[in-house]
């Protein structure tokens, strides 16, 4: 089954020309079943392309899928118009009163922040605890991940010395987890973050699992079994310039930036990179919505009711 998006979503027509199959509001209603509702609380500054990676893995999957572009109401975005944001968005405070099967919380460029210090800190912690109760199944992305294991277990983020940022090769600990079905023992995930959690910090919570680890970048993929809630601390989702825009946009500016480790062939930015990661991408994303079809209530007003 397609995703449902608006028709005029920039995303439609990247969705289409790649394969993704989308369908518009018309031929959605025609099929009588209920589609999972996925929301998105998008906090990138570059909202339509993290619109477009979220959107392409989701709306792989074989279910029908009502995707929900959500954002913050006590923020204003500097990088997206606000006619795309009013056309195609629904603030937290506007979608609170519904249920969603899925909901995915994505990164900032705010980690070298305190939380608290965060101007929108408040209104994530209401939205995190609301996940508790509106949501069956929450997928925390990057620094919002290290905000949700902050804010629901006190697990603290540590400053690097220096960005973590490349492709580095991440090893699969629970091969019997549902979301790393038909995972490789080893496989490559994109890295960007300058701030980490620690293994000893997330051990002492006896309800988080590490499922995905690095040698070298640590912690990766964290579940929470008795809320349904997944920390991903790494950019799977990525598309394959996504660090060579990063890069580039540094260098262009004049800031420090080492180049991205174990992307660029040859270690030569003039080489387009190869994708390594997208077919891990794309089984752990499909895992995720698998899992939440075979758990979710068919009574979307019964979610939450269990952890009241």
């Amino acid at each position: 089954m397609p995703i449902k998006i608006p028709d005029t979503l920039p995303a439609f027509e990247t969705l289409q020309s790649e394969g993704v199959r989308v369908m518009t509001e018309t031929v959605a209603f025609r099929q009588d079943i209920r589609p999972l509702q996925i929301g998105l609380l998008n906090l990138m500054p570059n909202k339509i392309k993290t619109e477009v990676q979220m959107a392409r893995l989701v709306g792989a999957s074989p279910l029908q899928v009502e995707f929900s572009l959500v954002r913050i109401g006590a923020h204003k975005a500097k990088n997206t118009s606000e006619e795309h944001l009013l056309s195609f968005y629904e603030t937290w405070e506007e979608v609170k009163h519904r249920k969603f099967d899925g909901f995915i919380i994505t990164g900032a460029p705010i980690e070298l922040l305190e939380y608290e210090e965060v101007t929108y800190w408040d209104e994530m912690r209401q939205i995190f605890d609301w996940t508790t109760t509106n949501v069956h199944s929450t997928m925390n992305v990057c620094w919002g991940a290290m905000a949700a294991a902050y804010h629901f277990h006190g697990v603290p983020k540590h400053t690097l010395k220096e960005k973590a940022f490349g492709v580095y090769r991440h090893q699969n600990l629970a091969p019997s987890s549902v979301y790393l079905n038909g995972f490789s023992d080893d496989f490559a995930i994109p890295v960007s973050r300058w701030t980490e959690v620690r293994r000893d910090d997330i051990e002492k919570v006896p309800s988080l699992q590490i499922l995905m680890e690095s040698s070298e970048m640590g912690v990766c993929l964290v579940h929470e079994q008795a809320c349904n809630r997944l920390y991903m601390f790494n950019h799977v989702e990525y598309d394959s310039t996504s660090l060579a825009d990063e890069y580039f946009r540094d260098v262009n500016a004049g800031v420090p930036i080492k180049m991205p480790h174990n992307y660029f062939p040859h270690n030569d930015p003039e080489i387009p990179p190869q994708n390594r990661w997208r077919s891990h991408a794309h089984l752990f994303f499909g895992n995720w919505i698998n899992e939440i079809y075979q758990t979710t209530p068919y009574d979307l007003e019964e979610i939450g009711q269990e952890r009241t």
